[in-house]
């Protein structure tokens, strides 16, 4: 049996893989480093491996004692190379990875040179290379979405290239040291425009800015915003030129209006401010000084009563007068009862939509009882403001007149936040928007009526949550984490109000058919128009599309009969002839 013993060993020293080998070395190098393989007159020559005292080791290709070939390193602080070496050097194809670090590529004298890829924690660069950095044409791309294609030098985008950023906005020019310079362009994952001029990445000199909703900026610009003498053409027709300050009208300057207006004279942050003259599309002129919109001063310099004042002191009257008009239930029918709420009241669309609602909820729904609370830069004097307080007293009017198997229509249509609030702005004057817990508390005194709550507004998903239940059928313009459109100066609708009260309310009197329809209206314009999905939402218990039903037939019952008595009237009097 002993001599199958030094076979055993063979095998076990065979086996050790990529460890040491525990047979003699061929030769032994100056700096400790054990050799095992080929040696020629003196000098490595051939296949062979050379492991050193810290651990490292080489296993390949030698010739005249140098790594030369196709070979294998490894390390004693983890870095591991495969590929080609010359003279002792990765050079040629090879594959590095160290502490995190993959290379896949080309290298020159040891450094990376030529076409490869880098991987490191939080980036992958694919491209070329020049003495270790980035260098020639490449695209690195970042963790976070962000990247860089085009023009490398140094190490950083130097040259011709687009970089894109997390959130989807891109700029295209030259690069300096990994800065936009020069002349490029932006695009914005929304959707806006700008080409012109750039410094450190920035609108900085001449340009042309365009949003997504088309409105138009030309100018000077300076830290990424329009600053100095520009002009702006709104997507409603209006038209500004003068000085800007960040992106306002700010110094003198000129404004035609949308609505056939123009102002020319002096603005600040976007209102009229100091002397100036306002030229109506009727042609009225007012003329002098004007303070934060408004005209303080005639051309004459007399001071002029403050429209904010006196708009205040109607306010407690004008909503004693409208809180008044809401009759009491009478009789066993189902009543129809609503409030409409214009809430912003910078843009006029928000007011004529709901004017249109309320006009609509009387002559077509038959309302009874209706409220209407409007914010508008021009109706402080002559309509109740939308606030929280005043839709409050309204809900409370509405539920203390109306009997419990009445029903009650509530719109409310706005702007709205990100954190899906519902903006309540009356210019001048600092209002409190309506969260969705908050709109929960003032519709409580209703909380065993059937209503329809529609809400158009951007982000105004978000109110669904807070308000639902089986005596509350919710419509809103969006989904909680998107916006709605359609929220100019010149129109008479928001994409959703339009689509549901003008088109789809105007088609059936079905409210689930209804909303369907007008969320496919809204889809259909909102792809012509290239914008995201606003997806509208509804919310619709049972009892309430019911209760919503025996409304409408009851309404067409007394129809009928009115015009049965009519047509008996009218033959009894033909007979009498």
């Amino acid at each position: 049996m002993r001599p199958l013993v030094p076979l055993a060993l063979t095998l076990l020293i065979t086996a050790c893989g990529d460890g040491e080998s525990l047979s003699p070395p061929d030769a032994r190098l100056p700096d400790g480093g054990r050799y095992r393989g080929e040696v020629v007159n003196g000098l490595l020559q051939g296949q062979g491996r050379i492991d050193y005292p810290n651990g490292s080791w080489y296993a390949g290709d030698f010739q005249n004692g140098q790594w030369h070939g196709q070979g294998e390193w490894h390390g004693s602080n983890g870095e591991v190379y495969r590929g080609s070496f010359q003279q002792g050097l990765f050079d040629g194809q090879g594959n590095l990875s160290a502490n995190g670090v993959t290379y896949v590529g080309s290298f020159k004298l040891g450094r990376r040179d030529g076409e490869g890829t880098l991987k490191e924690p939080g980036q992958t660069y694919r491209g070329e290379f020049k003495a270790d950095q980035y260098a020639g044409a490449g695209h690195l791309e970042l963790d976070d979405g962000s990247d860089y294609q085009g023009v490398f030098a140094h190490g950083k985008p130097n040259g011709e290239g687009v970089r894109s950023d997390a959130s989807g906005n891109q700029f295209t020019g030259t690069f300096v040291n990994g800065e936009l310079e020069g002349h490029g362009t932006f695009s914005s994952s929304e959707g806006d425009q700008y080409i012109g001029d750039f410094h450190r990445s920035q609108l900085h000199g001449r340009g042309r800015y365009e949003s997504a909703e088309g409105d138009v900026w030309i100018g000077q610009f300076k830290e990424g915003a329009l600053s100095g003498e520009g002009e702006m053409f709104g997507s409603d027709g209006s038209h500004y030129k003068g000085r800007f300050d960040d992106w306002h009208f700010t110094g003198p300057g000129s404004l035609s209006l949308a609505d056939g207006s123009a102002y020319v004279g002096n603005f600040d942050k976007d209102a009229y401010d100091g002397k100036g003259t306002l030229i109506h599309k009727d042609g009225e002129v007012e003329s002098g000084l004007w303070a934060n919109g408004q005209r303080v001063r005639d051309a004459q310099g007399k001071l002029l009563p403050d429209t904010l004042e006196l708009g205040l002191l109607n306010q407690g009257a004008l909503l004693d007068k409208a809180l008044a008009g809401v009759p009491a239930a009478t009789g066993s029918d189902v009543q129809l009862y609503a409030i409409t709420l214009a809430g912003d009241g910078k843009q006029s669309v928000f007011m004529r939509e709901a004017d249109y609602v309320s006009h609509m909820l009387a002559s077509r729904f038959g309302a009874v009882g209706q409220v209407n609370l409007t914010n508008h830069r021009d109706h402080l004097d002559d309509r109740p403001m939308a606030t929280r307080e005043t839709l409050s007293r309204a809900v409370q009017t509405v539920a203390q007149r109306s009997k419990a198997d009445d029903l009650v229509f509530i719109y409310l249509t706005s702007h709205g936040t990100h954190e899906n609030e519902l903006v309540l702005d009356q210019p001048r004057l600092q209002l409190s928007d309506l969260p969705p817990d908050e709109l929960a508390a003032v519709l409580a005194p209703l909380k065993n009526r059937d209503k329809v709550v529609v809400i158009s507004a951007c982000y105004s998903g978000g109110f669904i949550p807070a308000i639902k239940d089986e005596h509350t059928l919710v419509m809103t313009a969006s989904r909680a984490d998107r916006v709605s459109f359609g929220c100019s100066e010149e129109s008479d609708f928001t994409y959703f109000g339009d689509a549901l009260f003008a088109q789809a309310l105007n088609e059936t009197d079905d409210l689930q058919q209804a909303f369907e329809l007008a969320r496919k209206h809204v889809a259909e314009r909102e792809a012509t128009d290239g914008f995201e999905a606003s997806d509208p939402q509804i919310w619709a218990p049972k009892g309430v599309l019911a209760h919503w039903q025996r409304l409408r037939q009851q309404q067409a019952r007394h129809a009928l009969q009115s015009a049965a008595l009519g047509a008996a009237g009218e033959a009894k009097n033909t007979g009498s002839h």
